[in-house]
C-alpha cells in the first residue's frame, strides 16, 4: 500500500474518531431524555358556580311561549307509534286525545301499559308529561317506550301545548316567580338589616343616657 493511501486511509480513520467524538460530547452536553409525562398540563378554567349540568327550566316558564303548530310538527316523530285524534285507534302506542290531565296508565280503551307506567301513578300534569318526553326511561324504568326523548325543552313545551289542545284545553300553570340573584338577595338582607339595628340602638342609647344625667 503506498504512502498516500495510508495517509487517505489515515486521514479518513481520524475523522471518523473525531465525529464519533463529537457525537458523545454534544450527547452529553443536550441530554434530552424521557419526558416525565408526555404533553403539557393544562388547568381547568374555573368557570365558577357549580360544575354538574345547568338547572333545568320548569315547564310552566316555557309554556306561555310555546308554540302548538311547532309542536305538531315535533309529533310527527311520535305518529309513527300513536295517534292523537278524537277516537283514535290505539297503536303500539295508546291513543292520546285528552290525555293531559288523565290518569297514567288507565283508560285508553284498554291500552296494555307496561307494569313500570302503572306503578307511577298519579295523573299527566305538565310537569309528569315534561318529564317522560325528557326521558321515558328515567321516568318510568322498565317502560315499554322506545323513544329517546326530547332533549330540547322548547320542543317539549311545544308538544305538551299542542297536545293539550287536543281535548284537554286544560289552563296553563302560572310561570315561577324569577328568585333574586345572590348578591341582590344578599344586599336586600343587608338593606333590611340595618334599619332595624339603628331603630334599637337608638331608643336605647337615649333611656340609658337620661337618667344618669339627672344623677
Amino acid at each position: 500500500m503506498s504512502d498516500k493511501t495510508n495517509t487517505i486511509a489515515g486521514w479518513t480513520l481520524a475523522g471518523c474518531f473525531v465525529a464519533l467524538g463529537a457525537t458523545i460530547v454534544g450527547g452529553m452536553v443536550f441530554h434530552s431524555g424521557e419526558p416525565k409525562k408526555e404533553g403539557y398540563p393544562v388547568e381547568a378554567v374555573d368557570e365558577g358556580g357549580d360544575s354538574g349540568a345547568a338547572a333545568e327550566v320548569p315547564i310552566a316558564s316555557l309554556l306561555p311561549t310555546a308554540d302548538a303548530a311547532k309542536g305538531a310538527e315535533v309529533f310527527k316523530k311520535c305518529g309513527a307509534c300513536h295517534t292523537v285524534n278524537q277516537g283514535g285507534a290505539n297503536g303500539i302506542g295508546p291513543n292520546l286525545y285528552a290525555t293531559v290531565g288523565e290518569g297514567i296508565a288507565e283508560g285508553k280503551g284498554g291500552f296494555a301499559f307496561s307494569d313500570a307506567l302503572k306503578a307511577k301513578g298519579g295523573k299527566w300534569d305538565f310537569d309528569s308529561l315534561n318529564a317522560w318526553l325528557t326521558s321515558p326511561r328515567k321516568f318510568a324504568p322498565g317502560t315499554k317506550m322506545t323513544f329517546a326523548g326530547l332533549s330540547n325543552p322548547k320542543d317539549r313545551a311545544d308538544v305538551i301545548l299542542y297536545l293539550n289542545q287536543q281535548g284537554s284545553n286544560l289552563p296553563l300553570p302560572a310561570a315561577p316567580a324569577a328568585a333574586p340573584a345572590g348578591k341582590d338577595a344578599k344586599a336586600a338582607e343587608g338593606n333590611s338589616a340595618a334599619p332595624a339595628e339603628g331603630n334599637a340602638a337608638t331608643p336605647a342609647a337615649g333611656n340609658a343616657a337620661a337618667p344618669a344625667a339627672k344623677k
